[in-house]
């Protein structure tokens, strides 16, 4: 459980660097805040690798090894696609930043939070509720990133001309909704260990 802690505050500290790299105007910042993301996606990668290891030396785990193992991939895939998605602002040099990017980037921050407090909260089980508040919240933020996600890929195709920029663009929005997503994915995973341990 302490590693799956570790994991889920790294996805913290992941997206709040995210949301500075969208919010920043000055492009050298922006450019170190990327690489700040980088180590924190390899610090996951670390962690998540551990994770794996002790589970396969481990002979008891507190909650069944596919779910941990489910929950510790995961939250390594979110960190992935915000990695993904600052990666690529570099490589297209996307500037100035697509204001749904700064709110996806925002949703991402939120999930990430109420993530956190349902894996912190795994080790009493005695809160259920309080981790299914959270859970919930992540299905509905979710679901408000894909309807940003959908409307700014529509006003691109109206708004702007220059095809290049649309798929720079939509790449980047692609691969912040695809982080939502992941995050549902993990929700899904916490409610799975709920539900066997309840």
């Amino acid at each position: 459980i302490p590693l799956l802690e570790s994991s889920s505050s790294n996805l913290v500290a992941v997206s709040k660097v995210l949301y500075e790299t969208m919010t920043t105007s000055d492009r050298n910042k922006r450019l170190e805040l990327i690489r700040q993301i980088e180590n924190l996606e390899h610090k996951g990668d670390e962690i998540t690798h551990t994770i794996f290891n002790e589970l396969a030396s481990t002979f008891i785990t507190p909650f069944d090894r596919e779910d941990v193992q489910y929950l510790a991939a995961g939250l390594d895939d979110i960190i992935d696609y915000i990695h993904g998605s600052a990666k690529r602002l570099e490589l297209y040099k996307i500037n100035p930043i697509h204001p749904s990017m700064v709110k996806i980037a925002e949703l991402i921050l939120q999930c990430a939070n109420e993530l956190n407090n349902a894996v912190g909260s795994l080790r009493s089980m005695r809160n259920t509720p309080r981790i299914r508040e959270s859970l919930v919240k992540v299905n509905s933020i979710e679901n408000h990133a894909d309807d940003i996600f959908d409307n700014a890929v529509a006003r691109l195709f109206e708004d702007e001309k220059n095809a290049v920029e649309i798929i720079k663009i939509k790449e980047v929005l692609s691969a912040l909704e695809t982080a939502t997503d992941k995050c549902e994915d993990v929700a899904n995973a916490i409610e799975t260990i709920i539900v066997k341990n309840s």
